[in-house]
């Protein structure tokens, strides 16, 4: 199963939404790029650079969150954003995490997902408390009776984020007190075709047991072929927009940035 054209369309119509929003209320917060400016010569070109900016900040990872529901709600028994995984920790369960993080850090072990969550799992979950902070997953798809909690970030994080997500994904195991599928989560591969590798990972993930990357996580959700479908839906609204926005650049670009 890949995408239905009842997905398609609710994309088609979530991504237009967007586009239609950004292009009706963008303003230009910079007025001066005196340096850029003056390397790039051409004011059309930094009117651009600046409204593409703007438009990925407002985007953000939350229009890939949105797009995970749609895709998932079709052949899943239910699917959301922002989850509350709820649940409490004890201090021998973060005990336990710190000590699987520490020693994935200092390559004193090999990341094994199946035998953290076991570690973690039978560790005591006695005098627990509700820990606000990590408790919601990015999105999340309860599938054949079976709980997947992901935690979805930009394509580049430094060592700590890798550190985090971790952490987290394991406190996601803790508070629920029973097996379940945890993930971080790429929408895409900045490396390809060569294969998804980034210095600061340092071995800290299991890859692909708790770490998807681009077409792994899409066809993962979807099913085979949701990866390319979907970026075909994104090409189909871009071409849709493109006179639209090459003429908001001219528009932003008579305005000269440049002002010293």
């Amino acid at each position: 199963m890949a995408l239905s054209n009842k997905q398609k369309q609710k994309i088609k119509e979530l991504l237009s939404q967007k586009i239609k929003n950004k292009l009706t209320s963008y303003g230009r917060e910079t007025t001066s790029m005196p340096f850029l400016a003056r390397l790039i010569q051409d004011n059309e070109k930094i009117a651009a650079y600046s409204f593409i900016h703007s438009m990925a900040t407002t985007l953000g990872m939350s229009i890939y969150e949105d797009v995970s529901v749609i895709i998932a709600s079709e052949n899943s028994y239910e699917a959301f954003r922002n989850y509350g995984v709820g649940g409490a920790i004890s201090n021998k369960q973060k005990t336990v995490i710190s000590n699987i993080v520490t020693g994935l850090r200092n390559k004193e072990r090999t990341a094994s997902i199946d035998k953290e969550v076991k570690e973690v799992l039978e560790a005591s979950a006695e005098n627990g408390e509700f820990q606000r902070s990590g408790n919601i997953a990015d999105f999340y798809m309860n599938r054949d009776g079976e709980e997947h909690y992901f935690e979805i970030k930009t394509v580049k994080p430094n060592i700590d984020v890798f550190e985090k997500s971790k952490t987290k994904l394991l406190e996601w195991v803790a508070r629920r007190r029973k097996p379940i599928k945890v993930y971080l989560a790429f929408p895409y591969n900045p490396y390809y075709p060569k294969p998804y590798h980034r210095f600061t990972e340092v071995g800290m993930m299991n890859p692909p047991n708790d770490f998807l990357v681009g077409d792994e996580y899409w066809d993962f959700i979807g099913g085979h072929n949701t990866f390319s479908e979907l970026l075909k839906t994104f090409d189909e609204v871009g071409k849709k927009f493109r006179d639209q926005l090459n003429t908001k650049f001219k528009e932003i670009a008579k305005e000269k940035i440049d002002s010293y």
